[in-house]
């Protein structure tokens, strides 16, 4: 028996896209984009954010993604969610070393290999992400930026320092590390909860 339109799985919406149905492309823009553009939301630190809007960030990502839709590997429920993620992490990335580049010209090249998966996505377990959301999204803006940065987007500190404006490495990695301890406190009284 077929699903009505609006109930399609994910697996059905992707086997229309690969055989060109335009259409379905539409409807998994429609499914993906704003729970992406929430996710995303205070991901693109303070000190990018005039360069790129984080809603053309996320729609760029996934128009690009679904482009290429063919070579997705379908490897059950969760994996396109995982998949468009990351491409959008990808494409913060690339945003944020075009910003660190515009800030201090000699500084981070544009062609820097991606190191993969973050060493929080391959670490931790869905309920420890979601405590890490929820802390992340208590903390100061620049307490969130800094952590970001080092976690998520593997920055280093002489990068960060560039990027911050902080006066070395050394100030960049106390402050890191200073977002760190309150991130850790904010996680604790998470799970106290």
């Amino acid at each position: 028996m077929d699903s009505p339109k609006g109930l399609e799985t994910t697996l059905e919406l992707l086997a229309r896209a690969r055989a060109g149905d335009t259409a379905a492309l539409d409807d998994l823009l429609a499914r993906y984009l704003p729970p992406l553009q929430r996710w995303t939301s205070g991901r693109l630190p303070r000190w990018a954010r005039d360069l790129a809007d984080t809603s053309d960030i996320v729609q760029e990502a996934l128009v690009d993604t679904f482009r290429r839709i063919e070579s997705f590997e379908h490897r059950g429920e969760g994996a396109l969610r995982a998949y468009l993620r990351q491409a959008v992490m990808n494409r913060i990335r690339d945003e944020l070393r075009k910003a660190a580049v515009r800030r201090v010209k000699p500084g981070i090249p544009d062609d820097l290999p991606d190191q993969g998966p973050s060493p929080l996505e391959a670490t931790i377990g869905k309920a420890a992400v979601d405590r890490y959301e929820a802390a992340l999204a208590r903390l100061r803006d620049e307490e969130r930026d800094m952590i970001i940065a080092r976690v998520e987007l593997g920055f280093t500190y002489p990068e960060i320092a560039r990027a911050t404006g902080r006066a070395s490495p050394d100030a960049a990695r106390m402050a890191v590390t200073r977002a760190l301890v309150r991130l850790t406190e904010e996680m604790a009284r998470e799970r106290s909860r």
